[in-house]
């Protein structure tokens, strides 16, 4: 009975932080567009240029600190060690602020030798938000720890609200400002507004982080010091840092490698493109954007869910992977892959089906919808095995393996470089050389990380692979004929794309859970424990479509 109520707290935890993830890529793929409008394909190159190797450097320094200090404090807490937990909280601060300074001034001052001229200024202006995440990736993760997402997932929506503002206010005066100036030069001026954005979303972030912990900061040092601790042992801090380093730097090496073949990609296709198609940098750079600051951009939206799951799974299932429940491990490992691909599978099928109307609503740029439409459904596909990788890498993690998604991010790497390389090089493929590329890497990750679970957890575990895989995905197809469907003629009758598109969206959402709940995918009782489970139970009955449950 407890383990169901545990799993069930833990679908719940983790939904909030999927909600949290849902909202904030709407609202990032909501704003890009009249963002892409105000600085072009040009300045959303040289974002990209500069956001990717900023991506890269908080990876090495911070990005990884939540998942991994929410592990390490989770398994304190389960075994009654309060006062180490607290103490390894503190410490972790002490390390990020070291680890962001040195990588915030090496951002600043080795711009020059980490990209082209015009992307410098627009990454030395990123330099500070690293320091900054770090400290508020340190807070998230102790939250996360306590069992709690509400937190983190606020910061997240009001990280994602301020940077989505202040990105397109800042874009537009700067780029106002170099009138005059030439298309490239406001072009840069626009990118560094919007890299203004993600600074001033990620302080914002971090004060609401420190307003909540203060005021609550006694009941908290109450609790994480309480007498009853099991523990009498007092662990130096000196043994904690190696502790956060011994734990970190695994989670940091795998998240970089996992990361890092969107940089790789990126110079590899720049590079041969200059060099073999005869490209320019600014061409390149444009040509870039459109893939990474549009198609992906679309296609991240779902595959947020798999990132706010797998933030929420790992102190759950440190925790239960500690006290040595593997039965209640497997469950949490199997709960969280099913409810990760409930939403990926049908969210893939929908961004192929309609892929045209959704990048003209967001990025309606004549001379690029094109291209921008037949990269997202080339790319749709990788969003299940995105998906599936991320949620996999979190388990691994969460059960102590640390060390085998890095393995397996390196061997994925390794094999889609292999192959996109002669891509470049010797076909014309150009940027559909990179859809391939990432279905390898995503793939292989997948099929690496799941062979890796089972070694690691010897035992005979396996996932019900027809109401997992199979029986949602033929009512995903289904979902997708009837949607694009009901999108043409919706067109046809209103002829306005927005409301032709919602009404389709809305239409497959409901097809889709009529589906997986009357073939018993999902029961009434697992919705009922999902964030807002009730109310949409509720709201079923009001819209005469309680039967469905029974």
């Amino acid at each position: 009975m407890t383990n169901k109520k545990n799993q069930n707290s833990f679908i719940k935890q983790a939904g909030i932080l999927a909600v949290a993830g849902i909202i904030c890529r709407l609202i990032g793929s909501l704003y890009r567009s009249p963002l892409a409008g105000i600085i072009g394909d040009e300045g959303n190159g040289y974002y990209s240029v500069a956001y990717n190797i900023y991506t890269i450097i908080l990876l090495v320094s911070s990005y990884s600190i939540p998942s991994a200090i929410s592990k390490i404090i989770a398994q304190r807490l389960a075994v009654g060690e309060y006062k180490n937990a607290r103490r390894i909280f503190l410490c972790s601060l002490f390390y990020v602020v070291a680890a962001g300074s040195i990588a915030s001034l090496f951002t600043y001052f080795c711009a020059g030798l980490l990209v082209k001229t015009e992307a410098v200024p627009i990454l030395r202006i990123f330099a500070p938000t690293i320091f900054l995440s770090g400290i508020l990736g340190v807070f998230r993760g102790y939250y996360q720890a306590r069992g709690t997402m509400v937190q983190t997932a606020i910061s997240q929506v009001l990280e994602q609200l301020i940077n989505a503002a202040v990105s397109l206010i800042a874009a537009y005066f700067l780029m106002d400002m170099a009138t005059g100036k030439g298309a490239s030069v406001q072009a840069v001026y626009g990118a560094s507004g919007s890299a203004l954005g993600t600074g001033a979303g990620v302080l914002t972030a971090l004060v609401f982080m420190l307003f909540i912990y203060l005021i609550n900061r006694k009941s908290t040092v109450k609790t994480l010091e309480c007498s009853h601790d099991d523990n009498k042992q007092v662990l130096p801090y000196g043994n904690i840092l190696k502790i956060i380093i011994n734990m970190v730097t695994p989670v940091i090496l795998s998240t970089f490698i996992y990361n890092f073949n969107t940089t790789l990609n990126q110079s590899l296709y720049i590079q041969s493109m200059i060099s073999k198609h005869n490209y320019t940098f600014k061409s390149a750079s444009t040509y870039y954007g459109i893939f990474s600051g549009k198609a992906v951009v679309i296609a991240n939206i779902p595959i947020a869910i798999a990132s706010a799951m797998s933030s929420a799974i790992i102190p759950e299932l440190s925790a239960s992977f500690a006290r040595g429940e593997l039965k209640d491990t497997e469950q949490k490992i199997t709960a969280s892959i099913r409810s990760a691909l409930l939403i990926a599978i049908p969210s893939a099928i929908g961004i192929a089906a309609l892929s045209k109307p959704i990048v003209r609503l967001l990025f309606n740029q004549a001379e690029s919808i094109g291209l921008t439409v037949s990269l997202l459904r080339g790319l749709s596909l990788t969003i299940i095995f995105y998906a599936l990788s991320t949620i996999t890498n979190a388990v691994l993690q969460a059960i102590g393996q640390v060390k085998l998604p890095v393995i397996n991010a390196a061997a994925s790497l390794a094999l889609q470089t292999v192959i996109l390389l002669p891509l470049l090089l010797f076909t014309d493929l150009k940027l559909y050389s990179l859809l391939i590329a990432a279905f390898v890497y995503s793939m292989s990750m997948c099929v690496l990380n799941w062979i890796s679970i089972r070694k690691s957890l010897n035992r005979d575990f396996t996932l019900p692979f027809m109401k997992m895989f199979l029986t949602p995905s033929l009512i995903a197809v289904i979902m997708g004929i009837l949607t694009a469907i009901v999108y043409e003629l919706c067109n046809k009758v209103f002829k306005k794309n927005s409301i032709s598109l919602m009404i389709a969206v809305v239409s497959g959402i409901l097809v889709y859970f009529i589906g997986i709940i009357k073939t018993g995918v999902l029961t009434k009782e697992e919705v009922e424990h999902f964030p807002l489970g009730d109310k949409l139970i509720r709201l079923s009955g009001k819209l005469k479509l309680l039967k469905i449950f029974q």
